[in-house]
């Protein structure tokens, strides 16, 4: 915002330079006449700086009104060449006062009633509650001006990348996938364009990756092996074949390119471990009782358990390929789970058990904290973070090592 206030002081600086010069400057300016009546010109100028004077002492117009009309009166006299070709330009000190105030104020004024003073906070728009918040048709009138520009520029490739966004953004798959569709027509090479094409196309046929999903996804990671969505997705396709060694193969490459403690890095850490868990010959494999058996006893530090169970109202908000993540996070400050497990709609009701051996980072663990939160997540977009139309069961501070929880996932309270 700072750069925007400088930008603002540039250009009323600006202005206020091409107003007061002509009040400040004595002598004559000469100008080219083109043509036209410049006598019959001149008469008209000075009847309208009779008018104004006469305005003003009746008290029709302010003394700021004045001085501001009078100023645009002399300029269009300089510019049309009055005066066989030149124009006096006397000094007005008093004018150039009331000019050099009034600017800066009005425009300070028309600021703070038509723009957007809540840009100024830094939390300007991060809660959908606070009074600078877009409203949903807000967002569809924009989203329709966007697709009606995109019709009469049908060429327009990041266009088509935004409206396809934007629908994603509000849930409309299939309008968003017919967005990605002719931007990846015009820019076939673009990994990026790929993987999110592909994300939307399995969005809006049901959350299934086979297929074209399938297919753009092996496209973009041949154009860029390091895309990190496309690999991401790659193993989220491996994992539903039962290719658990590929699918952790894809997710230890993913992790390995972005920053440990992000929450993407949290989410990919989870899948993997689901599936090393599921691998034969793994301890999850061979004793599925003792992996949901409280670690405490195992030395792995002290564990929080419980289930999870699904609201029956909330039966028909959820998929049951959507996924399920179940994390323990410090109930203050730092929000990075501090253990994740995921799992899927289909699989509830489920135990679970989350101790030290799942930390997300060698520092952060259960054991570091008197007490946690247990958050049991459904997400419609297969990540960590919450998104548009998650359900979610959160539980109040709890001791770790404690009796197991019941958390159920229903929808929430208007």
């Amino acid at each position: 915002m700072s750069l925007f206030i400088v930008l603002a002081v540039l250009l009323v600086a600006g202005v206020l330079l091409m107003l007061l010069w002509p009040l400040l400057s004595s002598g004559r300016a000469t100008t080219a006449i083109t043509g036209g009546n410049t006598a019959g010109n001149t008469a008209i100028y000075r009847e309208q700086l009779a008018e104004i004077d006469a305005e003003l002492e009746a008290g029709i117009i302010s003394h700021e009104q004045w001085a501001g009309a009078r100023s645009e009166i002399e300029r269009r006299v300089l510019d049309d060449g009055a005066d066989a070709g030149t124009a006096p330009r006397s000094r007005s000190p008093r004018a150039a006062i009331v000019v050099a105030i009034a600017v800066p104020v009005l425009s300070a004024a028309l600021y703070a009633w038509l723009g957007n003073t809540g840009a100024f906070s830094p939390y300007a728009g991060a809660d959908a509650a606070s009074p600078h918040a877009v409203s949903d048709e807000q967002i569809n009138a924009m989203v329709g001006k966007l697709a009606q520009r995109l019709e009469k520029n049908p060429d327009d490739t990041e266009g088509w990348m935004l409206l396809g966004r934007s629908k994603a953004a509000i849930g409309r798959y299939d309008e968003a996938a017919k967005a990605y569709g002719k931007a990846a027509s015009q820019r076939p090479r673009d990994a990026d364009l790929l993987a999110d094409f592909a994300d939307v196309l399995a969005m809006a046929n049901g959350r299934k990756l086979d297929g074209e999903p399938a297919v753009l996804i092996a496209r973009a990671l041949a154009l860029d092996p390091d895309n990190v969505k496309a690999l991401s997705i790659s193993g989220t396709i491996a994992f539903d074949r039962k290719d658990l060694a590929g699918a952790v193969k894809y997710w230890k490459r993913a992790l390995g390119l972005v920053p440990p403690e992000s929450q993407f890095a949290a989410s990919v850490r989870g899948s993997i471990a689901e599936a090393e868990s599921r691998m034969p010959g793994s301890a999850a494999a061979r004793s599925p009782a003792k992996a949901s058996a409280r670690p405490d006893a195992t030395g792995t530090g002290p564990s929080v358990s419980g289930r999870v169970t699904l609201a029956a109202s909330a039966k028909g908000k959820a998929q049951p390929e959507d996924t399920v993540f179940v994390f323990a996070r410090a109930p203050e400050g730092q929000r990075m789970p501090l253990a994740v497990m995921r799992r899927q709609v289909k699989d509830l009701p489920f135990d679970f058990s989350l101790d030290d051996s799942m930390a997300m980072a060698p520092t952060m663990k259960i054991s570091d904290y008197p007490k946690v939160v247990v958050v049991a997540r459904i997400s419609k977009s297969g990540l960590a973070t919450p998104s548009k139309g998650d359900l979610e069961a959160v539980s109040s501070p709890i001791a770790p090592g404690g009796p197991g929880i019941k958390l159920e996932i229903a929808i929430p309270p208007n």
